[in-house]
């Protein structure tokens, strides 16, 4: 049996596809699986082994149309489920199944603030789309394969013993979703323990502004120095992860670390909220209740639509440190 998967984007959908990849990997004999994705994600799953094959794309589908055809596939599974990828399943003529993405209750709950979205993680939508294949969830975790020359020897590159410090994941893709400076001031100034803040390219001037901030802790700027593997491999060897509602968040959740999460402008109802399948103790949820305005979007925006930022501005500080040293320890 030969299965086209497919997800092109963004980092923490693509890292919530893995259970299903094993899934059906393990679970259905002589499975060969291929996965199509844009490039700029292909690192994160080009190490997979449940995967045989990746094809990976620039801007359209028509770059690897005629070599997907010639792979006549028993089955395609969409978990993006779009016009691009209902486009693609008719140009291949195969039998496919999709899971629910439910659009309607995703605009309810962002425009009128209904809640008609289930209980769910995503990743038991994401199941649906292969359970008359007669696959099921196996309850283990979200999967992220570092390579050796990607594994960071953290005592000689930053000079800390693994286990002896937090990360935080500082950076995300929309700025509502970000902690502002002040915020991680606050969190920064009362934790006693090392800190290494991880981020892209796109951090690393924040960083710098709070390693300046804190001259006499053991604040560490790794955004921008490392390439995403490297980033996770850090963010694997630390005690636990402080994060905004992001890719690393989802990477994080590969190797069961524990999480303490803060929540902006989107909602966990959304359900993307840290995958433990088998421990919902190891990780934690901090937003802001009650807000009229929220959610404002299911993804984000360049700055708060209302301009008061409340979201994240009424972050309750003394909580999030609460639970950093509960999960250290």
């Amino acid at each position: 049996m030969k299965i086209l998967v497919i997800r092109f984007s963004s980092i923490g959908d693509i890292v919530l596809t893995t259970p299903i990849v094993r899934a059906l990997k393990t679970q259905l004999p002589n499975c060969e699986i291929h996965f199509i994705t844009k490039k700029a994600f292909a690192g994160i799953l080009e190490h997979n082994p449940n995967i045989d094959h990746l094809f990976t794309i620039e801007k359209s589908i028509s770059e690897v149309l005629s070599s997907l055809k010639a792979e006549k596939y028993d089955y395609v599974i969409d978990l993006h489920r779009n016009t691009r990828t209902l486009s693609l399943k008719l140009k291949l003529g195969r039998p496919s199944f999709s899971f629910p993405k439910l659009n309607l209750s995703k605009w309810l709950l962002v425009n009128f603030k209904y809640q008609s979205m289930p209980q769910l993680h995503v990743v038991d939508r994401y199941f649906k789309a292969v359970e008359k294949l007669g696959v099921k969830n196996d309850l283990q975790p979200c999967e992220f394969f570092i390579q050796t020359t990607d594994e960071v020897n953290v005592e000689n590159s930053i000079g800390l013993v693994p286990k002896s410090y937090i990360s935080i994941a500082i950076g995300a893709q929309f700025a509502t979703k970000r902690m502002p400076f002040n915020k991680l001031e606050e969190i920064i100034q009362a934790v006693d323990f090392p800190i290494v803040l991880i981020g892209g390219p796109t951090d690393k001037k924040l960083a710098e502004m709070l390693v300046e901030r804190f001259p006499l802790k053991k604040l560490i700027n790794a955004c921008g120095a490392y390439n995403l593997a490297q980033s996770a491999s850090i963010v694997q060897q630390s005690a636990v992860l402080l994060s905004n509602d992001t890719g690393m968040m989802h990477i994080a959740s590969c190797f069961e670390i524990p999480i303490v999460s803060v929540w902006g402008n989107t909602v966990p109802e959304l359900g993307m909220y840290p995958y433990f399948p088998a421990n919902e103790n190891a990780y934690s949820i901090h937003q802001v209740n009650d807000l009229k305005c929220r959610p404002c979007s299911k993804i984000g925006f360049k700055e708060c639509p209302k301009k008061h930022f409340n979201c994240m501005q009424l972050q309750k500080s003394d909580e999030i440190i609460k639970d950093l040293e509960r999960q250290f320890r």
